[in-house]
């Protein structure tokens, strides 16, 4: 009898699902407790097994290279997910900052599968890295450090949310403040060059009453290394977290903190809350039009002052990949559009069935 074949590491991250730790349904608190208890020896991400120094190095070594901008990307799925949608972030972003630094935090691209996948990148000459993070070493000395440990004994809920939402709300906040620089999530088209931008975050949604913004967004911020507003989005985090409430310790967090200090651009937090129209012109409800073609006059007018509008006003497009991952680019769209003069290789990301 022939020796089974080995499997090689890519084919263990074929294997993997994209996110294990999603609850059973219609537990209670304690069951959900008890088993995530039981999941905690599988998660990885929450290991530490040196000091940090291995990731804090990796970390200063590729950020000495005379990078205009840092720019940190988390991804948290298996590589094989990592598909076009997401490259064209990649793409766009080094596009409009070709002298900029961009590491993934990514346990699954950090190996050969996702070189494989960054390399028509890298061979472009753009500096991209995957680096596998060690969430114990970024947290450490934050107001958030007792709260990692305190999941990690097994004796906090979770919530019914994939956990692994909210350690990338965690781990955003938290690199920023260890390392300073820009956090963008992998579903924006990037627009224009973000040198200039310091200490911000967008505007999500208005107050139709008052014109006053409501919500701002984490998935695009921009701040300084151990800026003190990041202390209080850690502590914010950790003293209310709900795994129960989706956004809860994410943008509603931001701007509960925001709102609670109201904060402007005196110090010491002197932050600018950057208009609607910088990162996210289109809504989740309004996003899905972006992607078709128009077929009338009034139509074609209203994807011409779009284009126009998003070429005037915004650094990047939030293009919510959850709800528009599988539409098509529709040929004269506002997406298409926006997209073909803003990325090196658009590989096939008119087709978002296609896998790299």
């Amino acid at each position: 009898m022939l020796p089974l074949k080995q499997e090689t590491n890519e084919e263990k991250e074929d294997n993997e699902t994209p996110d294990p730790l999603i609850p059973p349904p219609d537990l209670t608190i304690q069951k959900r407790i008890e088993w995530f208890r039981g999941k905690v020896p599988e998660l990885d991400v929450l290991k530490s097994d040196d000091s940090g120094q291995k990731f804090h190095g990796r970390v200063l070594e590729f950020f000495d290279k005379n990078c205009t901008n840092q720019f940190f990307m988390i991804w948290f799925s298996p590589a094989r997910t990592f598909g076009p949608r997401e490259f064209l972030a990649v793409d766009t972003l080094m596009k409009a900052n070709p002298q900029a630094c961009l590491m993934i935090l990514s346990r699954t691209l950090d190996g050969r599968r996702g070189y494989k996948i960054l390399k028509p990148l890298l061979d472009r000459g753009v500096k991209i890295v995957a680096v596998t993070p060690n969430v114990p070493f970024v947290v450490k000395n934050t107001p958030a450090e007792a709260w990692l440990e305190e999941l990690k004994s097994g004796n906090k809920d979770p919530g019914k949310f994939p956990l692994y939402n909210n350690l990338s709300n965690l781990i955003r906040l938290a690199i920023l403040y260890r390392y300073g620089g820009v956090y963008l999530d992998t579903d924006f088209i990037v627009m224009r060059n973000f040198t200039g931008l310091r200490n911000a975050v967008g505007v999500q949604v208005i107050d139709r009453n008052t014109q006053n913004w409501s919500s701002v967004n984490n998935a695009l911020m921009i701040f300084d290394i151990a800026h003190p507003i990041l202390v209080e989005f850690l502590r914010e985090f950790a003293t209310t977290f709900d795994g129960n409430i989706w956004g809860h310790n994410g943008p509603n967090m931001l701007s509960r903190v925001i709102q609670r200090l109201n904060v402007g651009s005196t110090a010491p937090y002197n932050i600018t809350i950057l208009p609607i129209k910088a990162f996210y012109l289109a809504g989740w409800l309004q996003i899905p039009e972006l992607y078709k073609k128009p077929t009338t006059e009034q139509e074609s007018k209203r994807v011409e002052d779009t284009v126009a509008e998003l070429n005037r006003e915004s650094y990047a497009l939030h293009l919510w990949n959850r709800l528009t991952r599988d539409l098509v680019i529709e040929e004269g769209s506002v997406i298409q559009r926006t997209i073909a003069s803003r990325c090196f290789i658009c590989r096939d990301t008119y087709n978002s069935s296609i896998t790299i």
